[in-house]
């Protein structure tokens, strides 16, 4: 078997407190689970897995899967498996990301493809997804199967969407908007769909938890956004202003790039479309920003997606899984602050 590395404990952020404690037990199967599958006889593969897999994320999504079968009340061990399934899609899609993005960091570290390579970086990311998948099989549920496989195609439609539409200005709210659901609500919708869903509830409950997880996930992008050009290095696990580098159209981008004049719209055609960024430039788009609001309401647009989040657990009853799944709301959004 190839190396594998220790996992650290996640979740333990401000704010996912209540979240922490109650999957605490289930987390930490989960991580067990995680470690058994990244293991093979070909050691790059356990090396460029858990180079990404241990650095530090919060493992939000999967914590999603257990908190939202928790609250209803499931008994069995499926959601071990499709919570582990959810972290390998995340992993995979991180790995493909960076190659497409040509990113330089990740989580505060080297991206993988720095050190092993982009071919390495993709084929791995192709097998954590294979492992996905067949843990998904022995869970035995055909409802959580196409639920996550369909997450699966729609995270790659918005890979392709997003690839279509590089370093377009013209991009428009609703078109940004179209690809973020599908990059990044999709797994979080399915994350806490199969939840309810491997408990056996009703497809109402199936239903709100999918809402509730789509308009997270549209939050927790959205702060991210607004994080790249006025957060810190440390909080965002990358250097600030890597999108603007990386010429990404991003939220507060559309919002500057419509409101502005004709000069500011030349300068983000400039940086962005043509990647002729020059020194200061960054303060430029940062000064641009403020002066139309549009880290403001890039945040405000984030609020509201996570008002629709709390809305969809209306539906049920008052308990320790609800409020943790409320609070979680909170966290993605207050990381602005």
């Amino acid at each position: 078997m190839g190396v594998v590395v220790p996992l650290e404990d996640k979740g333990k952020e401000p704010g996912l407190a209540s979240l922490s404690g109650l999957i605490a037990a289930d987390l930490t199967r989960v991580n067990q689970q995680i470690l058994s599958r990244t293991g093979s006889d070909v050691t790059m593969i356990p090396e460029v897995a858990n180079h990404l897999i241990s650095s530090g994320g919060k493992r939000l999504r999967p914590m999603l899967t257990l908190a939202t079968a928790g609250m209803c009340n499931y008994q069995g061990e499926g959601h071990i498996k499709l919570a582990a399934s959810v972290e390998f899609m995340h992993t995979a899609t991180l790995l493909h990301d960076d190659v497409v993005d040509q990113s330089d960091m990740r989580r505060g570290k080297q991206a993988a493809r720095m050190l092993w390579g982009n071919e390495a970086s993709v084929l791995v990311g192709d097998f954590l997804l294979g492992q996905a998948f067949k843990m998904m099989v022995e869970v035995g549920s055909l409802p959580c199967l196409d639920v996550l496989s369909t997450a699966a195609t729609v995270i790659a439609e918005g890979e392709v969407m997003q690839l279509a539409r590089a370093k377009n200005t013209e991009t428009t709210e609703d078109e940004y908007l179209e690809v973020i659901r599908a990059k990044t609500a999709a797994l979080f919708a399915a994350a806490c769909e199969v939840g309810p869903m491997v408990a056996g509830r009703p497809k109402a409950e199936w239903a709100a938890c999918r809402s509730y997880g789509a308009n997270l996930g549209i939050a927790f992008q959205l702060i991210d956004d607004a994080l790249d050009y006025g957060g810190t290095a440390a909080k965002l696990g990358k250097n600030v202003g890597d999108d603007f580098r990386e010429g990404k159209i991003t939220l507060p981008v559309v919002l500057s790039f419509r409101r502005g004049s004709e000069d500011e719209r030349n300068f983000w055609r400039r940086t962005l479309e043509r990647s002729d960024i020059q020194d200061g430039d960054l303060e430029t788009a940062l000064a641009t920003m403020r002066k139309h609001r549009a880290l403001e309401d890039t945040i405000e647009r984030a609020r509201h997606y996570g008002a629709m989040a709390r809305d969809a657990l209306e539906l049920f009853p008052s308990s320790p899984w609800k409020k943790a799944l409320l609070e979680a709301v909170d966290f993605c959004v207050a990381r602005a602050h």
